[in-house]
């Protein structure tokens, strides 16, 4: 039955191969070497610019690497970005600890929204979810002067630590996952919708408790859009430059984007274009290590919850 199933598709699939001109196999073939080539020569012109020693605010030659190519400028980024007593390790701690945190509480706080909203029905829930998609729509810079204010009322005296919440990575956290997490429950919640009901009620007639059916059955069932979500939370609080601007001013606190707009000068010409190009490929690689590494849930975790 599955070898007559599949034959005539791969005779189809042969028949479209062989019905395909050659003009037209070159012509697709020539459309994607130009989509690759507008897609990786503006990565490469920031590459040769951090290689290039003279600063040069654009490469002026097409060349692989330009002349006197050197690792100076890495060297240079990595000792101290910026005119700030911060070094690179400490922005990248702070950039790090401030994208994870938003990560994980939007994934936290979120999958459990969501299973709520997907599982159970209680008075206000059309009203919860309506809010929730209300600040969905609201752009993020709408919230940024009522959580400062909110914030910069709040004054954290605990074991000797002393500090306003507004000025510093917690606050700036808070407000970002605020932010995040409208599109973290309903990302959620349309995938656990396409959760059959029939396994939660298989698991409690085998005797399982309401929380052995949700952390061994949904969560694994939603490892996925897990994935998904934490990515985008990842990717938020790693790019993340306004609220962290507007915030903060300790520069203990700075972030890799604070530091990176702090490299920038007053006119074109004072600009280190080679350490602001090298700054900028370091500030971007975890986040295109972390995609990397999330490949195979982020595919299928975008497309399982499209459809029902």
């Amino acid at each position: 039955m599955y070898e007559q199933a599949t034959k005539p598709k791969a005779e189809k699939k042969r028949k479209f191969e062989k019905r395909l001109p050659l003009g037209k196999q070159l012509l697709l073939q020539a459309l994607t070497l130009l989509i690759a080539f507008a897609v990786l020569f503006p990565i490469w012109w920031v590459v040769s610019l951090s290689l290039d020693p003279r600063d040069m605010m654009r490469p002026t030659e097409l060349r692989l690497l330009p002349p006197g190519a050197s690792f100076d400028a890495y060297a240079r980024v990595l000792d101290r970005p910026t005119a700030n007593p911060v070094t690179f390790a400490e922005l990248t701690r702070n950039q790090f600890m401030l994208a994870s945190g938003v990560a994980i509480l939007s994934v936290l706080v979120g999958v459990f929204a969501a299973y709520s909203f997907s599982r159970f029905e209680y008075k206000g829930r059309a009203a919860l979810m309506l809010s929730v998609l209300t600040v969905l729509i609201l752009p993020s810079v709408a919230t940024l002067a009522p959580l400062f204010v909110m914030l910069n009322r709040v004054n954290i005296d605990l074991a000797g630590l002393k500090f306003n919440l507004r000025n510093s990575l917690w606050g700036v956290g808070l407000a970002l996952t605020s932010g995040q997490l409208p599109f973290a429950i309903w990302n959620l919640k349309g995938y656990l919708d396409t959760i059959p009901r029939d396994l939660e009620e298989a698991a409690l007639i085998d005797g399982a408790g309401p929380n052995q059916m949700f952390f061994r059955i949904i969560l694994p069932m939603a490892t996925p859009v897990l994935a998904v979500t934490a990515f985008f939370g990842f990717n938020a609080g790693w790019t993340e430059f306004v609220t962290s601007w507007m915030f903060l001013t300790n520069p203990g606190d700075f972030t890799l984007a604070m530091s990176l707009w702090n490299m920038r000068g007053q006119f074109s010409g004072d600009t280190p274009w080679s350490a602001f190009s090298a700054m900028a490929i370091m500030v971007s690689l975890p986040v295109a290590i972390v995609y990397l590494l999330l490949q195979k849930y982020i595919v299928s975790g975008l497309t399982a919850g499209s459809v029902k």
